[in-house]
């Protein structure tokens, strides 16, 4: 006669896990209101909801399988799980996430390795508060040019220069893109006008011994005490010797660079203090108390226009 154990064994021991339903991700609008339904139950089915594992606090109101959340904001923003009475089994669960749409992206584009290539910036000045991403095309007569996204900054895309000197404009469009919708922002420019250079580096300025009033500088200075800049253009240079700088006076000195043949000044460099060399003045008989002046001075030429000043303040 056949034995019944095995199969009596194999029934007592099968056992059947319970299925949980998929987390779902749903994206609404700020201020809005959000209906949620629980699974597929019915629409009269009584159940419980839960966020974040409490009572649903928020403002909201009950409509058999549904919650609805009125006038929705950031604190909304959770897991919501239902739960089917009387067992208490869950029967959904879904991730809240409450944002806006985007709007135009700001984008602004620069060469500081001309003729190499340039890059493109680009952020949103309000906030989605939820994931958005960014599609990025550039077009250089009526051609697409491959575009790189920077490892470092994702906010930020890298475009070789097809060829020099070109007299096509490039044309640049970046398209922020999240759930809730999408907005676009296109700017046309010449390459003559995106050539700006980095502000200089390891800007130097140190005293003179035995020879007062003089600095070693780039571009522009003033005294620490006021507030009137002194500008002085080098195109064969990169230093500078002060000739009219008061002893014993701190200096407040930048640098700015600008490619010889195409674009604009760079921002100036940070700003380096330096104070003249002083040598022991000789006392001269007077009765009215001055400022020592070490050195000689040609008197100003009341027609010579100031030093240019191309970089700005």
């Amino acid at each position: 006669k056949p034995s019944l154990l095995p199969s009596l064994l194999s029934h007592c021991y099968s056992t059947v896990l319970p299925v949980h339903p998929r987390q779902a991700d749903i994206y609404e609008r700020m201020d809005g209101d959000v209906t949620m339904q629980c699974g597929s139950l019915d629409s009269d089915a009584s159940v419980t909801w839960k966020v974040n594992g409490t009572d649903v606090k928020a403002h909201h109101r009950e409509e058999g399988s549904r919650l609805i959340l009125m006038e929705v904001d950031l604190s909304n923003n959770g897991l919501y799980s239902c739960f089917q009475n009387p067992n208490g089994e869950r029967r959904d669960q879904i991730n809240l996430r409450i944002g806006t749409s985007p709007r135009e992206p700001t984008v602004t584009c620069r060469s500081n390795t001309y003729p190499k290539g340039f890059y493109c910036s680009w952020h949103l000045q309000h906030p989605t508060s939820i994931p958005t991403d960014f599609d990025v095309t550039v077009l250089h007569n009526q051609e697409s040019l491959e575009v790189t996204r920077d490892v470092v900054h994702k906010n930020r895309c890298h475009v070789l220069f097809p060829e020099v000197f070109s007299s096509y404009p490039y044309r640049v469009n970046v398209t922020a893109v999240n759930a809730l919708g999408k907005a676009s922002t296109t700017i046309t420019f010449e390459e003559i006008n995106i050539v700006k250079p980095d502000p200089p580096e390891r800007v130097v300025a140190t005293p003179i011994p035995s020879n007062v009033r003089r600095l070693e500088y780039f571009l522009r200075y003033r005294p620490l005490i006021r507030d009137q800049w002194q500008h002085v253009e080098l195109t064969d240079s990169t230093a500078h010797t002060i000739t009219d700088a008061y002893a014993g006076k701190e200096y407040i000195i930048q640098v700015a660079a600008k490619d010889m043949e195409i674009g604009t000044w760079s921002d100036w460099s940070v700003a380096v203090h330096a104070t003249p060399w002083m040598d022991k003045p000789q006392q001269i008989p007077s009765t009215t108390e001055q400022e020592p002046l070490l050195g000689t001075y040609p008197n100003p030429d009341p027609n010579r226009s100031p030093p240019p000043t191309r970089c700005g303040s």
